[in-house]
């Protein structure tokens, strides 16, 4: 069965993963509920996540999902659990799973760091312009405002006549 998922959506109450996906066989859209059964506040949104996409059930309607979307969704069922308002669980989640350029990511361990590439990742594809796409460029040149800072190795000048 090919499926091509178009939205992916939640219920807070119960907690409910909602996809909406087109079924490429036949041609139709369809919708999935997928109820969270034993997802609490508590719970680990990670280990869920991977849970979730290997359940025998959802794995097909799934496996074209992103984890860091399911992520984000998940945690924002987790923050409404514990009490916050919609408003404040979107900036929460946006706040944690977002790459600030000035973050020192030598200093993260190799899971914050896989995280981190794989939010860089989807962001990426997200705003990449494909060929076709309107605001399509090839080749494009970008100046930095930066001067051309000049460096001994490539002067042109014979410094090391060994090599």
């Amino acid at each position: 069965m090919s499926i091509t998922p178009k939205k992916c959506a939640i219920r807070v109450d119960p907690p409910t993963l909602v996809l909406t996906y087109t079924d490429e066989v036949t041609g139709k859209d369809r919708q999935r509920s997928m109820p969270l059964r034993n997802f609490t506040k508590r719970s680990g949104v990670d280990r869920f996540v991977r849970e979730l996409k290997a359940n025998p059930r959802h794995k097909k309607y799934l496996e074209n999902v992103s984890a860091i979307q399911l992520e984000k969704l998940l945690s924002i069922i987790k923050e409404r659990l514990s009490g916050l308002s919609m408003e404040e669980s979107l900036e929460k989640v946006k706040k944690e799973l977002s790459v600030d350029p000035d973050e020192d990511l030598n200093q993260l361990d190799d899971q914050a760091l896989q995280k981190k590439k794989s939010i860089m990742d989807e962001t990426f594809e997200k705003n990449r312009k494909k060929p076709g796409e309107e605001g399509f460029q090839y080749d494009v040149d970008v100046d930095f405002g930066g001067g051309i800072e000049s460096s001994g190795w490539d002067s042109g000048e014979e410094s090391d006549p060994q090599f």
